[in-house]
């Protein structure tokens, strides 16, 4: 992977961490009022406003607005709708920072998969990277009767369906535009979701509610843009693992938010894991 492209990878997903984050918070915030459907509606709907009025603006955008390999964006977003609603609903019942942690076993599951379906290789700093990874998420998580709830069952799930979501994502970005992906699937998404919505919802929305709107509809839009573009310029197995630094960055949030406990468990896991994407990082960098 040239040097250039290992600092794409890194730019990307710092993009992607911060905008997780705060669609995560936004849904937390907003969750008192709308239903998870309802919220996720609303980011379609301005995904779509925001993609439509770009493309109208830039001519060059407008290809993207075909159906290039549809079947596997239909795969892909049929996948994500129902790993993205069961995440958004796991947020209302865990802390911030245990969904998060639990997420992050994705990262195991997109190695392996990715050997077979992506045709990539596993090296040793990647490998070290997952392992390490998935270690802290451990330490963090202390998975056992006393701490492990029945509600993180659901986030285990999720964390399998994202891992086929990369997988697809990555097969996508070597035919589809970043642009043509994201509008794909708002444009998908969409009646999935609304077909969960109980009715009208519109008058709901308050001035208050001005914040975690911008959060759940900037938010969401700019992190599938900046994780999409990440795929992009780096091997899924690459990419997956930077993600785990969402672990500690969701940990500050909840405390300060929503003064969820800080766990020096939660530190000491992510200190694991920020060794091994640092090991990986020079490997790759050494490797050109």
């Amino acid at each position: 992977m040239p040097h250039r492209n290992i600092f794409a990878v890194v730019f990307w997903m710092s993009g992607a961490l911060l905008s997780f984050s705060a669609a995560a918070v936004a849904i937390r915030e907003l969750s008192s009022t709308f239903s998870v459907f309802e919220i996720m509606s609303m980011r379609n709907v301005s995904g779509l406003a925001i993609l439509l009025g770009s493309a109208f603006v830039m001519p060059e955008l407008r290809p993207g607005l075909k159906p290039r390999r549809f079947t596997l964006h239909l795969v892909r977003n049929v996948l994500h709708f129902v790993s993205t609603d069961m995440w958004a609903y796991s947020l209302t019942l865990l802390p911030l920072a245990t969904v998060f942690a639990l997420e992050f076993t994705s990262p195991a599951w997109v190695a392996l998969l990715a050997i077979p379906l992506l045709k990539e290789r596993m090296n040793r700093g990647r490998f070290v990277a997952i392992v390490l990874g998935f270690a802290g998420v451990l330490v963090i998580q202390r998975p056992g009767i006393g701490t492990l709830q029945p509600a993180s069952f659901i986030v285990l799930a999720v964390a399998f369906m994202f891992a086929l979501v990369a997988i697809l994502t990555k097969r996508l970005t070597r035919t589809v535009s970043t642009f043509s992906i994201i509008f794909f699937m708002n444009l998908i998404q969409l009646p999935l979701n609304l077909a969960g919505v109980g009715g009208a919802f519109w008058h709901r929305i308050e001035l208050a509610h001005t914040l975690p709107l911008m959060g759940i509809c900037l938010g969401g839009l700019l992190s599938h843009y900046c994780l999409t573009n990440a795929y992009r310029h780096g091997d899924a197995s690459m990419v997956v693992p930077l993600d785990f630094l969402r672990i500690p960055l969701i940990a500050f949030a909840g405390w300060q938010l929503y003064q969820e406990q800080l766990d020096p468990y939660v530190f000491a896991g992510s200190a694991c894991i920020v060794v091994g994407l640092v090991y990986s990082l020079r490997r790759e960098a050494r490797s050109e």
